[in-house]
């Protein structure tokens, strides 16, 4: 196992940093809610978690690759590649998703949603941390019937718990901190934004 494991997300409104030594053991955890300005706060608290380490350096990093944000995913994955090339770091990501539903339940069913663009929620459901189902991008309207897991987290939670009249809403958000929580596949993702939605830009048919 790598010496040193560096992890943070910037999917959401949370600015999140995690350190984990060789056991898996967090050794320095930030979450900062700060909703823009993503780029500027990510690389100071990665530096000051790094003061943490004899050298400075991870020898593996874990980026949240969405979906969320675009600008956020573009941030963290672009910070990522350059420290992982930087420090001679393997670099692997993790689903945004898991990563909030890891800090809601242990066991149990649970869902996240977030909220994205025009109205819409990017949703997946978890069982003891395992995804039973895939990543959606459905209205309110439709994700109440997709979801069937009574606690729903995340910035999307309350629309969706609303749309189906039944459940509690989380308003939560991810923390680094939980990504060693993660099944191994959903934090061995390639380091590429996880967007789960077409491009609002349409190339004009020809006449």
């Amino acid at each position: 196992m790598p010496l040193m494991i560096l992890a943070f997300d910037t999917s959401s409104a949370a600015c999140t940093v995690a350190l984990f030594d060789a056991a898996g053991t967090v050794v320095g955890a930030r979450d900062d809610i700060i909703g823009r300005g993503h780029a500027e706060r990510l690389v100071p608290m990665i530096a000051e978690m790094m003061t943490t380490t004899t050298d400075g350096r991870a020898d593996k990093i874990l980026v949240g690759v969405g979906p969320g944000s675009f600008t956020g995913l573009r941030v963290a994955i672009a910070a990522a590649h350059g420290l992982a090339i930087g420090w001679g770091a393997e670099l692997d990501g993790l689903s945004s998703l898991a990563l909030l539903a890891a800090g809601a339940v242990p066991d149990g069913e649970v869902a996240a949603a977030v909220a994205g663009g025009h109205g819409e929620l990017f949703v997946q459901q978890f069982n003891a941390g395992e995804p039973t189902s895939d990543v959606l991008n459905l209205s309110p309207a439709e994700a109440a019937h997709a979801i069937g897991a009574a606690l729903v987290v995340g910035s999307g939670a309350q629309k969706l718990v609303d749309a189906r009249g039944w459940g509690e809403a989380r308003e939560q958000w991810p923390s680094a901190a939980n990504a060693l929580k993660l099944p191994l596949a959903l934090r061995s993702l390639p380091a590429l934004p996880v967007y789960a939605r077409a491009p609002d830009a349409r190339i004009p048919e020809a006449a």
